[in-house]
């Protein structure tokens, strides 16, 4: 009963990210849905800040995944102290994965995509509640996910510059949201560079790009 409660009360959900020669760029939905066809909340976040160089962004029951989220910033925090260096983005990942697959028995009922830089450039890793990894240019997670790679997959190509991208990411959430019930209301886009660090779009920038995006 207890696991038909939970597959049936949380769903939902769309973010997508993928690499751009000069950065990675995360973008979410920001709708939450509780029991099927109910709107929980319309405004929650959705991709998180883990280090300087690392981000996140999260699909599935919100408390596992903020529980997972504080887990990974501990560990790389210490892990920088320790080494005075940047964490690689392989190493949060295989962390990620190492807590995902030892609660198996009790998985997270959670989908993260996890990217950033490091020393040998920017990585994208999509992990799944049993704490498989994959490393991959383009991610999308969710119930609108297959809309979401619809358009990722028309439109991304090797060489895609940050603006590009920008672009492509809110096309693919507004797609989203569009045809996918569970997705929703607003979005949430950051970025991650080796000049910026990790960086969110305040609202202003948000509607600039929005305004390409459906132009």
């Amino acid at each position: 009963m207890y696991n038909d409660f939970r597959g049936a009360a949380f769903r939902g959900t769309t973010t997508v990210a993928f690499k751009c020669v000069d950065g990675v760029v995360m973008a979410t939905d920001t709708r939450a849905t509780v029991l099927p066809g109910f709107i929980a909340h319309k405004k929650v976040k959705k991709v998180y800040q883990i280090t300087r160089n690392v981000g996140m962004t999260i699909a599935g029951v919100p408390a596992e995944a903020i529980n997972l989220l504080d887990i990974l910033r501990a560990n790389a925090t210490l892990y920088q102290i320790q080494r005075r260096r940047i964490i690689p983005v392989k190493v949060v990942a295989s962390l990620a994965s190492l807590v995902l697959f030892s609660q198996r028995i009790f998985p997270y009922e959670v989908q993260i995509i996890i990217g950033g830089y490091d020393d040998e450039g920017y990585h994208l890793y999509s992990l799944d509640p049993f704490g498989s990894a994959i490393e991959d240019k383009i991610i999308a997670t969710g119930s609108g996910s297959p809309v979401a790679y619809g358009v990722l997959e028309s439109s991304y190509h090797d060489g895609i510059s940050l603006e590009e991208g920008l672009v492509l990411a809110v096309k693919a959430i507004n797609a989203a949201i569009k045809r996918n019930v569970f997705t929703g209301d607003d979005f949430d886009v950051a970025t991650i560079t080796m000049e910026r660090g990790y960086i969110e779009l305040s609202e202003e920038e948000k509607r600039r790009i929005f305004s390409k995006a459906v132009a």
